[in-house]
């Protein structure tokens, strides 16, 4: 049999929207006996008291409804953790498994760098360190220096004579505009000015190659006319380059003419070098 005192009480709280203590008024009724009768039935708007909070919980809600975690709600809206899971534990995470590996990485990104901050710094202030001895002992070079080095670099990164393919020219490539700089002063040292050679950008048809010509002659200080056309290299759609950007400028050939003699010397300069090597 139901209770026709329950039953009144639950009427007068949904229909009539009383509070408990209007409830007591009208039924006698003790304050407990009222709470156990309305187990169940929430209370009416109109008695609620006002919550500061109501606007973060509702926004924690949507938050939720988005793919967001508690930690992350609660960080968001600068609550503690617990109240944030009290506010949507009713509330299953979903999250597109797409969306979820990116925030994993993330995750463990950010706790890799947090965790290996202090170490990277010491490590970079020490090369630092290194760097700079270093360059002191370099001091002024003087053009015997520049000479060695030039000969050096050329036998490293120019183009060379071989027994099946005689071809005594000197061409320079590289990318690197301190090595192209130090080349640069080497054939200055050799007698040959920058406005003697011809050069040229190698460089991804996916680049601006004009661009890059620009600037290559702005960094090294060379005459822009002296600039032949770009060698444009064939994009590969499945090489995964990353050479790409406004910092990519491709490789810069340098092509001096006449240049068998100089060849020679540079020849004459590394036997030179290789033999010193040997007798040390």
């Amino acid at each position: 049999m139901t209770d026709p005192r329950g039953d009144e009480v639950r009427r007068l709280r949904t229909v009539e929207q009383l509070s408990v203590r209007e409830i007591r008024a009208r039924t006698g009724l003790g304050r407990n006996r009222v709470y156990d009768l309305l187990r169940g039935v929430p209370p009416p708007e109109r008695t609620r008291r006002p919550n500061a909070k109501d606007s973060l919980r509702a926004e924690a809600v949507a938050l939720r409804s988005t793919g967001h975690s508690v930690p992350e709600i609660a960080q968001r809206l600068g609550v503690s953790r617990s109240t944030a899971y009290l506010w949507v534990r009713h509330l299953p995470l979903q999250r597109d498994p797409e969306q979820e590996q990116q925030r994993r990485r993330a995750h463990s990104k950010t706790m890799t760098e947090g965790r290996w901050a202090t170490h990277r710094r010491e490590r970079d202030e020490a090369q630092a360190a290194v760097h700079d001895l270093a360059a002191r002992v370099v001091g002024d070079l003087d053009d015997r220096d520049v000479l060695l080095l030039g000969a050096v670099s050329y036998w490293c990164e120019g183009t060379k004579s071989k027994p099946w393919r005689r071809d005594d020219h000197v061409q320079f490539v590289n990318s690197d505009p301190g090595l192209l700089l130090l080349f640069l002063r080497f054939l200055e040292v050799c007698g040959v000015d920058r406005a003697a050679p011809s050069y040229r950008v190698s460089i991804h048809e996916t680049a601006d190659a004009e661009a890059a010509a620009d600037w290559w002659a702005e960094e090294l200080a060379l005459p822009r006319d002296r600039f032949q056309r770009s060698t444009l290299k064939k994009h590969k759609v499945n090489t995964a380059r990353r050479n790409v950007g406004d910092a990519y400028r491709g490789c810069l050939v340098i092509n001096v003419p006449g240049s068998r003699e100089l060849y020679w010397r540079i020849e004459g300069m590394i036997a030179g070098l290789f033999q010193s090597v040997r007798h040390v």
